[in-house]
């Protein structure tokens, strides 16, 4: 403990393991525990800091954190966008040490201005408040990359049952808190009031969490749905190749024609990989295929549009058929779909000028897909990672979508980690989810967060099951993050305040 919690690189080495092991607590490994001992180490080890000391082991927490939880970048580095290791490791260090001021930043206005030495109770729903503070800091900062958040740790947990009332958010607040009080609890043992409030604080979440764990808050709004997720496993190298764009087509045309009649037949990102005006034909053709089955067809396509006079690209995704509509994607992937400073960064390395790395972003308040009926909520890859606006999406809608191109990513566990994100947006609006992706993994998601049905990754093929369109709503995307934030503003407003007065005192 003392290495924990006083200055010096030993501290600091451990608050780097402490990070890295966050890792080990979400997909593919799941070890949930895990995550409440790595908030706890990081919250012991700013006991005893200075603000400026405790910056320092904040940004090392958060480097260990992206270190090992999104190395997965490199593969796309280097595989797809042309980077030496070399140069491929230097970019990822210099983006680790960057993104790790998510924690570096909080970490010092802990020690600044809100730790409470007096009072274990206080400076715990303290520290809770500031954690989902930086969490949601992080989805938004910059267009946001609320990535690793603590509480997907929790799908398979014991607070899964709080999802749906409070989002990843909520269960992330918990975790934070718990491991606070935990830490705390031979410093209350001093104040029976306030050790007896902390056990009621630390216990009662998780016996809510798990007695509402697998509760329905939606039900059925018609019959289910027969689905068919075409996974063309079309290698990278050869997406975006003019001299193989008929040949995809061929490929989702003829496995569209092999497969067995269903009411939504669903390609992946950009399985279309031409314009949607170019590929007007091939589309109006594959619609006329599906009418004919009484289906509706959804395809990723690029969109070219002319917006105030200038043309405008744009990533989207279509239905037709028994469907209709088309959703142009708002929330854009750094250098893979736009490039920040293009005007110095574009052509200094391949890596910036990927493919199809120019998109602009949609428009908010786009209307749903239209499908058999039922309204679609479209989420087009990296969108679905965004708790609010995927649930303003899906607060309008029947079913959820999610269709992408994790082909960037090789065989690393990034797409896994894409998947359990899209997993915690189905638990939280208690609806279906479908999940097209190009090789993986294309899975049926049930309103409880669980897979019913996945084909396997990196093979061609038809991924067929059912889903049902739900109705009403829950907690979440009723009241979304307003209660917790509102509850989390007092809890750092008073903070701030008592700690003021115990000084002036």
């Amino acid at each position: 403990m003392r290495w924990i919690t006083r200055p010096g690189w030993p501290g600091n080495l451990l608050a780097v393991a402490a990070g890295a092991s966050t890792l080990l607590a979400l997909a593919p490994f799941d070890f949930w525990p895990l995550a409440l001992l790595s908030i706890a180490l990081f919250y012991a080890g700013l006991r005893e800091l200075s603000p400026r000391q405790a910056m320092g082991r904040g940004w090392c927490f958060g480097f260990g954190l992206y270190g090992a939880g999104t190395s997965w970048i490199y593969v796309s580095m280097t595989t797809y966008g042309g980077a030496s290791p070399l140069l491929a490791v230097l970019l990822l260090v210099a983006f680790f040490a960057g993104v790790a001021w998510f924690f570096a930043l909080p970490a010092w206005v802990w020690a600044r201005w809100l730790r409470r030495r007096d009072a274990p109770l206080a400076d715990a729903l303290g520290f809770a408040a500031l954690w989902l503070l930086q969490e949601a800091f992080r989805g938004w900062f910059l267009t946001g990359f609320p990535w690793l958040y603590a509480g997907y740790s929790q799908l398979a947990g014991p607070l899964a049952g709080l999802a749906p009332l409070g989002g990843v958010w909520l269960v992330s607040f918990v975790l934070a808190l718990s491991a606070a009080l935990l830490c705390n609890l031979y410093r209350l043992r001093a104040q029976p009031k306030a050790l007896a409030l902390g056990a009621v604080l630390l216990v009662t979440p998780w016996i809510v969490g798990l007695a509402l764990k697998g509760h329905a808050w939606t039900r059925p709004a018609g019959e289910p749905l027969s689905v068919a997720a075409i996974q063309g496993n079309v290698e990278q190298e050869l997406k975006w190749d003019p001299a193989h764009i008929n040949a995809q087509l061929a490929l989702y045309r003829d496995l569209s024609l092999n497969a067995k009649p269903v009411d939504l037949l669903v390609w992946p990102e950009t399985a279309v990989p031409i314009l949607k005006d170019q590929a007007q034909g091939y589309i109006d053709m594959m619609g006329g295929f599906a009418s004919g089955r009484h289906s509706a067809l959804i395809t990723g396509v690029p969109v070219r549009e002319e917006v105030d006079g200038q043309r405008r690209f744009y990533n989207g995704v279509t239905a037709t058929g028994e469907g209709s509509g088309t959703y142009l994607k708002q929330k854009l992937v750094p250098f893979g779909e736009y490039v920040p400073l293009q005007d110095l960064l574009r052509g200094a390395i391949e890596f910036f000028n990927l493919p199809m790395s120019d998109f602009a972003r949609g428009p908010a308040d786009q209307v749903l897909l239209q499908a058999k009926g039922y309204r679609i909520a479209p989420y087009i890859c990296y969108e679905v990672v965004y708790p609010e606006f995927a649930a303003g999406l899906a607060a309008r809608s029947d079913l959820l979508l999610t269709i992408s191109n994790d082909t960037w990513f090789g065989t690393s566990i990034g797409p896994l980690q894409h998947l359990q994100m899209a997993q915690m947006r189905a638990l939280e609006a208690g609806r279906w989810m479908i999940r097209a992706t190009n090789n993986g993994v294309t899975a049926l998601i049930d309103p409880q967060g669980r897979i019913t049905a996945q084909v396997p990754q990196f093979e061609q093929a038809i991924l067929y099951g059912e889903v049902v369109p739900m109705q009403q709503l829950t907690p979440y995307l009723q009241w979304r993050s307003w209660p917790l934030g509102t509850v989390c503003a007092l809890l750092l407003g008073w903070a701030l305040l008592a700690r003021r007065r115990a000084r002036a005192s």
